[in-house]
């Protein structure tokens, strides 16, 4: 073996490059099965949403009373620096069963491919596939007989933490912006968002180098964004954390919404006392019942 291949050229907070091009992640997560969960009585279920990408999702469905009940739906893309993780791994899981079970909603997690081996904006384009699949049940003929049965299309939701809840903005402005008319999304949880910052970020000018920064780049900096005022969304949720090093980004995103032409309603919400994305990595905290039931409320309250 060469060992000049195995010389690290690339030290990111979370992973590093190596000179063959090899990519050592500085973390991964546990994996979960699809299935029915025994305490909850939730069902999950593994989709192919691009046959050409290989993409997948997850659906959680909690229990039906009858065949025909259809419920609010929830769209969710799993945060992780766009480089880390998976839809299908258990932290993802373990919050949306409990989220789908509170909330009494079906859920659909979209599992996009990750940078730095597929460059930025892809999970963003695979995001936006993922909805444009779900969007092809609409009208009961989609391919997943669970959506075409139990979702409610009059009812959608987005949803993402960190990286993830980056994503859920851009695809309800693509909504918005593109004139999709056959989801109705009322609104929208951002959770920790992720929105770059000023001074040049070498990891995300690496998965993304077709980005020209923060100061001209709108999945940055959503303030840059022509299309901002078209977000389809009638209410945006911002989630902050009050030692995340991203709460300022979070603070300053839902500024943005409040001085925008965008005409839906922001809200705002800070945990005291706890770090980013706090619900998946402490899932025993005292402060995760109360911030669920925040996002429970803001579902079951918005019509």
């Amino acid at each position: 073996m060469d060992s000049s291949n195995n010389e690290v050229i690339h030290d990111f907070p979370f992973f590093k490059v190596y000179k063959d091009g090899a990519i050592e992640r500085c973390t991964t997560m546990e994996p979960a099965l699809p299935g029915l969960d025994p305490d909850t009585g939730v069902q999950s279920k593994d989709v192919v949403v691009s046959p050409e990408t290989g993409v997948k999702a997850r659906i959680f469905v909690p229990k039906i009373d009858g065949p025909h009940q259809r419920l609010p739906l929830l769209i969710h893309y799993h945060g992780g620096g766009f480089c880390l993780g998976s839809a299908l791994d258990m932290p993802f899981k373990r919050f949306l069963t409990s989220l789908v079970v509170k909330a009494n909603i079906v859920a659909i997690t979209i599992d996009y491919r990750l940078a730095p081996e597929h460059h930025l904006p892809i999970a963003h384009e695979d995001s936006w596939a993922g909805l444009e699949w779900v969007a092809s049940h609409s009208y009961g003929q989609g391919p997943e007989p669970l959506l075409n049965r139990h979702a409610d299309f009059g009812r959608v939701f987005l949803a993402g933490e960190s990286a993830g809840a980056n994503i859920a903005h851009y695809v309800a402005v693509q909504v918005g912006a593109k004139y999709m008319c056959s989801l109705n999304i009322v609104g929208t949880l951002m959770v920790h968002p992720f929105f770059g910052e000023q001074k040049l970020d070498e990891m995300y000018a690496y998965m993304c180098p077709t980005s020209a920064g923060f100061e001209e780049d709108p999945i940055l900096n959503p303030a840059l964004d022509p299309n901002l005022k078209m977000m389809r969304s009638d209410r945006v949720l911002v989630c902050v954390a009050e030692k995340d090093g991203l709460r300022n980004r979070g603070v300053y995103y839902y500024e943005t919404l409040k001085k925008s032409e965008w005409h839906g309603k922001a809200e705002f919400y800070q945990t005291l006392g706890e770090d980013h994305c706090f619900h998946m990595f402490n899932p025993k905290s005292k402060n995760v019942g109360p911030f669920l039931q925040k996002l429970v409320n803001f579902i079951k309250s918005t019509k």
